[in-house]
Protein backbone atom coordinates (compact mmCIF):
# COMPACT_ATOMS: atom_id res chain seq x y z
CA UNK A 1 0.00 0.00 0.00
CA UNK A 2 1.41 3.38 -0.99
CA UNK A 3 0.32 6.44 1.00
CA UNK A 4 0.79 10.06 -0.06
CA UNK A 5 0.73 12.79 2.61
CA UNK A 6 -0.02 16.15 1.00
CA UNK A 7 1.09 19.10 3.14
CA UNK A 8 -0.85 22.27 2.29
CA UNK A 9 -0.33 25.91 3.28
CA UNK A 10 -3.33 28.24 3.69
CA UNK A 11 -1.99 31.80 3.30
CA UNK A 12 -4.49 34.48 4.41
CA UNK A 13 -4.32 36.37 1.10
CA UNK A 14 -5.53 33.42 -1.01
CA UNK A 15 -9.25 32.98 -1.69
CA UNK A 16 -10.97 29.71 -0.86
CA UNK A 17 -11.81 29.10 -4.52
CA UNK A 18 -8.21 29.67 -5.60
CA UNK A 19 -6.95 27.38 -2.86
CA UNK A 20 -9.35 24.61 -3.83
CA UNK A 21 -8.12 24.82 -7.42
CA UNK A 22 -4.48 24.89 -6.32
CA UNK A 23 -4.87 21.86 -4.05
CA UNK A 24 -6.59 19.97 -6.84
CA UNK A 25 -3.54 20.64 -8.97
CA UNK A 26 -1.15 19.59 -6.19
CA UNK A 27 -2.78 16.18 -6.05
CA UNK A 28 -1.37 15.36 -9.47
CA UNK A 29 1.94 14.89 -7.67
CA UNK A 30 0.30 12.18 -5.51
CA UNK A 31 -0.51 9.97 -8.49
CA UNK A 32 0.38 6.33 -7.90
CA UNK A 33 -0.68 6.27 -4.24
CA UNK A 34 -3.41 3.96 -2.92
CA UNK A 35 -4.35 6.41 -0.15
CA UNK A 36 -3.90 10.20 -0.35
CA UNK A 37 -4.31 12.33 2.78
CA UNK A 38 -4.81 16.11 3.16
CA UNK A 39 -4.62 18.25 6.35
CA UNK A 40 -7.29 19.71 8.61
CA UNK A 41 -9.40 22.68 7.41
CA UNK A 42 -7.01 23.56 4.59
CA UNK A 43 -9.74 25.46 2.71
CA UNK A 44 -10.30 28.32 5.18
CA UNK A 45 -7.05 27.77 7.04
CA UNK A 46 -7.62 26.53 10.57
CA UNK A 47 -6.84 29.85 12.26
CA UNK A 48 -9.01 32.00 9.96
CA UNK A 49 -11.98 31.69 12.29
CA UNK A 50 -13.88 34.58 10.67
CA UNK A 51 -14.04 32.55 7.44
CA UNK A 52 -15.64 29.46 8.96
CA UNK A 53 -19.24 30.49 8.37
CA UNK A 54 -18.50 31.76 4.86
CA UNK A 55 -16.90 28.52 3.65
CA UNK A 56 -19.20 26.13 5.55
CA UNK A 57 -20.95 23.65 3.31
CA UNK A 58 -22.90 20.36 3.45
CA UNK A 59 -21.28 17.05 2.62
CA UNK A 60 -22.51 17.38 -0.96
CA UNK A 61 -21.05 20.89 -1.32
CA UNK A 62 -18.42 22.22 -3.68
CA UNK A 63 -15.35 20.95 -1.84
CA UNK A 64 -16.50 17.38 -1.33
CA UNK A 65 -17.79 17.30 -4.91
CA UNK A 66 -14.39 18.44 -6.16
CA UNK A 67 -12.62 15.91 -3.93
CA UNK A 68 -14.77 13.09 -5.29
CA UNK A 69 -13.57 14.02 -8.78
CA UNK A 70 -9.97 14.13 -7.56
CA UNK A 71 -10.27 10.61 -6.10
CA UNK A 72 -11.58 9.24 -9.39
CA UNK A 73 -8.85 11.02 -11.31
CA UNK A 74 -6.19 9.53 -9.02
CA UNK A 75 -7.80 6.09 -8.85
CA UNK A 76 -7.11 6.21 -5.11
CA UNK A 77 -8.82 6.52 -1.76
CA UNK A 78 -8.71 10.17 -0.70
CA UNK A 79 -8.89 11.33 2.88
CA UNK A 80 -9.63 14.94 1.98
CA UNK A 81 -8.72 16.29 5.39
CA UNK A 82 -11.58 18.19 6.98
CA UNK A 83 -14.07 20.86 6.00
CA UNK A 84 -16.35 23.17 7.95
CA UNK A 85 -19.60 21.25 7.57
CA UNK A 86 -22.98 22.97 7.95
CA UNK A 87 -25.84 20.62 8.82
CA UNK A 88 -29.56 21.03 8.17
CA UNK A 89 -30.01 22.94 11.44
CA UNK A 90 -27.20 25.39 10.63
CA UNK A 91 -24.74 23.89 13.10
CA UNK A 92 -21.07 23.88 12.10
CA UNK A 93 -18.71 20.92 12.50
CA UNK A 94 -15.07 20.16 11.76
CA UNK A 95 -15.73 17.12 9.57
CA UNK A 96 -13.18 14.78 8.00
CA UNK A 97 -14.22 12.87 4.87
CA UNK A 98 -12.88 9.68 3.29
CA UNK A 99 -13.67 9.06 -0.38
CA UNK A 100 -13.17 5.79 -2.24
CA UNK A 101 -11.42 5.38 -5.62
CA UNK A 102 -14.86 5.32 -7.26
CA UNK A 103 -15.61 8.82 -5.95
CA UNK A 104 -18.11 7.72 -3.33
CA UNK A 105 -17.99 9.07 0.24
CA UNK A 106 -17.32 6.02 2.41
CA UNK A 107 -16.80 7.63 5.82
CA UNK A 108 -17.06 10.94 7.65
CA UNK A 109 -16.03 11.96 11.15
CA UNK A 110 -17.05 15.07 13.08
CA UNK A 111 -14.18 16.15 15.34
CA UNK A 112 -15.07 15.33 18.94
CA UNK A 113 -12.47 17.38 20.81
CA UNK A 114 -12.81 20.94 19.51
CA UNK A 115 -9.91 23.17 20.54
CA UNK A 116 -10.26 26.12 22.89
CA UNK A 117 -6.68 27.12 23.79
CA UNK A 118 -5.98 30.39 21.90
CA UNK A 119 -8.54 29.19 19.39
CA UNK A 120 -12.17 29.97 18.58
CA UNK A 121 -12.93 26.49 17.31
CA UNK A 122 -14.76 25.50 20.51
CA UNK A 123 -16.78 28.72 20.32
CA UNK A 124 -17.79 28.34 16.67
CA UNK A 125 -18.10 24.62 16.08
CA UNK A 126 -20.22 21.81 17.54
CA UNK A 127 -18.36 18.72 18.82
CA UNK A 128 -19.10 15.42 17.16
CA UNK A 129 -20.33 12.46 19.17
CA UNK A 130 -19.76 9.37 17.00
CA UNK A 131 -16.80 6.97 16.93
CA UNK A 132 -16.92 4.66 13.92
CA UNK A 133 -14.61 2.83 11.53
CA UNK A 134 -15.04 1.66 7.96
CA UNK A 135 -13.80 -1.46 6.15
CA UNK A 136 -11.75 -0.63 3.06
CA UNK A 137 -9.42 -2.43 0.69
CA UNK A 138 -6.67 -0.97 2.87
CA UNK A 139 -8.06 -2.51 6.07
CA UNK A 140 -10.48 -1.08 8.62
CA UNK A 141 -9.85 2.65 8.96
CA UNK A 142 -10.77 5.12 11.67
CA UNK A 143 -10.25 8.87 11.66
CA UNK A 144 -9.34 11.50 14.24
CA UNK A 145 -8.51 15.19 13.88
CA UNK A 146 -5.62 17.17 15.40
CA UNK A 147 -6.43 17.90 19.09
CA UNK A 148 -7.99 14.43 19.35
CA UNK A 149 -4.42 13.09 19.57
CA UNK A 150 -4.31 14.19 23.20
CA UNK A 151 -7.21 11.91 24.21
CA UNK A 152 -6.19 8.23 24.40
CA UNK A 153 -9.70 7.09 25.28
CA UNK A 154 -10.87 8.08 21.80
CA UNK A 155 -8.19 5.91 20.22
CA UNK A 156 -9.09 2.99 22.48
CA UNK A 157 -12.71 3.41 21.35
CA UNK A 158 -11.54 3.21 17.74
CA UNK A 159 -9.72 -0.04 18.52
CA UNK A 160 -12.90 -1.43 20.06
CA UNK A 161 -14.62 -0.46 16.79
CA UNK A 162 -12.09 -2.54 14.86
CA UNK A 163 -9.58 0.07 13.65
CA UNK A 164 -6.34 -1.22 12.17
CA UNK A 165 -5.27 2.09 10.63
CA UNK A 166 -6.00 5.55 12.02
CA UNK A 167 -5.76 8.55 9.72
CA UNK A 168 -5.17 11.92 11.39
CA UNK A 169 -5.65 15.26 9.65
CA UNK A 170 -4.24 18.22 11.51
CA UNK A 171 -3.30 21.88 11.74
CA UNK A 172 -0.75 21.43 14.54
CA UNK A 173 1.36 24.50 15.41
CA UNK A 174 5.14 24.48 15.10
CA UNK A 175 5.40 25.67 18.71
CA UNK A 176 4.29 22.20 19.85
CA UNK A 177 6.09 20.07 17.26
CA UNK A 178 7.61 17.89 20.00
CA UNK A 179 4.10 17.02 21.21
CA UNK A 180 3.05 16.15 17.66
CA UNK A 181 5.88 13.67 17.33
CA UNK A 182 5.26 12.28 20.82
CA UNK A 183 1.52 11.71 20.45
CA UNK A 184 1.60 10.29 16.92
CA UNK A 185 4.18 7.73 18.02
CA UNK A 186 2.46 6.97 21.32
CA UNK A 187 -0.98 6.38 19.80
CA UNK A 188 0.48 4.03 17.19
CA UNK A 189 2.26 1.94 19.80
CA UNK A 190 -0.39 1.84 22.52
CA UNK A 191 -3.17 0.92 20.08
CA UNK A 192 -1.00 -1.22 17.79
CA UNK A 193 -2.18 0.56 14.65
CA UNK A 194 -0.72 2.12 11.58
CA UNK A 195 -1.02 5.84 12.23
CA UNK A 196 -1.04 8.09 9.15
CA UNK A 197 -0.94 11.75 10.15
CA UNK A 198 -1.04 14.67 7.71
CA UNK A 199 -0.35 18.15 9.06
CA UNK A 200 -0.68 21.60 7.50
CA UNK A 201 2.24 23.99 6.94
CA UNK A 202 2.94 27.69 6.55
CA UNK A 203 1.88 30.81 8.41
CA UNK A 204 -1.83 31.35 8.91
CA UNK A 205 -4.07 34.18 10.07
CA UNK A 206 -2.82 35.61 13.35
CA UNK A 207 0.79 34.75 12.56
CA UNK A 208 0.51 31.12 13.70
CA UNK A 209 3.06 28.91 11.96
CA UNK A 210 2.12 25.27 11.49
CA UNK A 211 4.54 22.42 12.00
CA UNK A 212 4.16 20.13 9.01
CA UNK A 213 6.22 16.99 9.69
CA UNK A 214 3.44 14.70 8.52
CA UNK A 215 4.30 11.16 9.56
CA UNK A 216 3.53 7.48 9.21
CA UNK A 217 4.20 5.37 12.32
CA UNK A 218 3.80 1.60 12.54
CA UNK A 219 2.56 -0.43 15.57
CA UNK A 220 6.12 -0.93 16.80
CA UNK A 221 6.73 2.82 16.89
CA UNK A 222 8.95 2.85 13.82
CA UNK A 223 8.61 6.11 11.89
CA UNK A 224 8.21 4.92 8.30
CA UNK A 225 8.15 8.43 6.85
CA UNK A 226 8.31 12.02 8.07
CA UNK A 227 7.95 15.15 5.95
CA UNK A 228 9.59 18.52 6.52
CA UNK A 229 7.86 21.86 7.10
CA UNK A 230 7.14 22.86 3.48
CA UNK A 231 4.29 22.21 1.07
CA UNK A 232 4.59 19.04 -0.94
CA UNK A 233 3.89 15.33 -1.17
CA UNK A 234 5.57 12.65 0.94
CA UNK A 235 5.15 9.02 -0.13
CA UNK A 236 5.35 6.01 2.15
CA UNK A 237 5.06 2.33 1.25
CA UNK A 238 3.27 0.37 3.95
CA UNK A 239 2.49 -3.30 4.52
CA UNK A 240 -0.94 -3.36 6.23
CA UNK A 241 -0.17 -6.88 7.52
CA UNK A 242 2.21 -5.31 10.06
CA UNK A 243 -0.80 -4.60 12.31
CA UNK A 244 -1.99 -8.19 12.63
CA UNK A 245 1.62 -9.37 12.91
CA UNK A 246 2.36 -6.95 15.76
CA UNK A 247 -0.84 -7.81 17.60
CA UNK A 248 -0.13 -11.52 17.24
CA UNK A 249 3.52 -11.35 18.29
CA UNK A 250 2.97 -8.96 21.21
CA UNK A 251 -0.73 -9.31 22.21
CA UNK A 252 -0.95 -6.40 24.62
CA UNK A 253 -4.52 -5.53 23.64
CA UNK A 254 -5.63 -9.03 24.63
CA UNK A 255 -4.34 -8.36 28.18
CA UNK A 256 -6.65 -5.40 28.83
CA UNK A 257 -8.54 -5.60 32.15
CA UNK A 258 -11.88 -4.25 31.02
CA UNK A 259 -13.42 -4.49 34.49
CA UNK A 260 -11.29 -1.47 35.41
CA UNK A 261 -12.36 0.59 32.40
CA UNK A 262 -15.39 2.03 34.20
CA UNK A 263 -14.95 4.40 37.18
CA UNK A 264 -16.26 3.21 40.52
CA UNK A 265 -17.05 5.26 43.60
CA UNK A 266 -14.58 5.02 46.45
CA UNK A 267 -15.48 3.50 49.78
Amino acid sequence: MRTALVQVASPPDESAAARRDRVGGMLSDARGADLVVLPELWLPGYFDFDAYSEVAEPLDGDTVTAAREWAVRLGASLHMGSIVERDDQGRLYNTAVLIGPDGQVVHSYRKIHVFGYRSREAELLTPGDQVTTVPTELGRIGTTTCYDLRFPELYRALIDAGAETVVVCSAWPAARLAHWRLFTSTRAVEEQVLLIACNAVGEQTGGVRLAGHSRVVDPWGEVLAEAGDEEGVTFCDIDPAVVSAARSEFPVLADRRLEFSRPRAGV
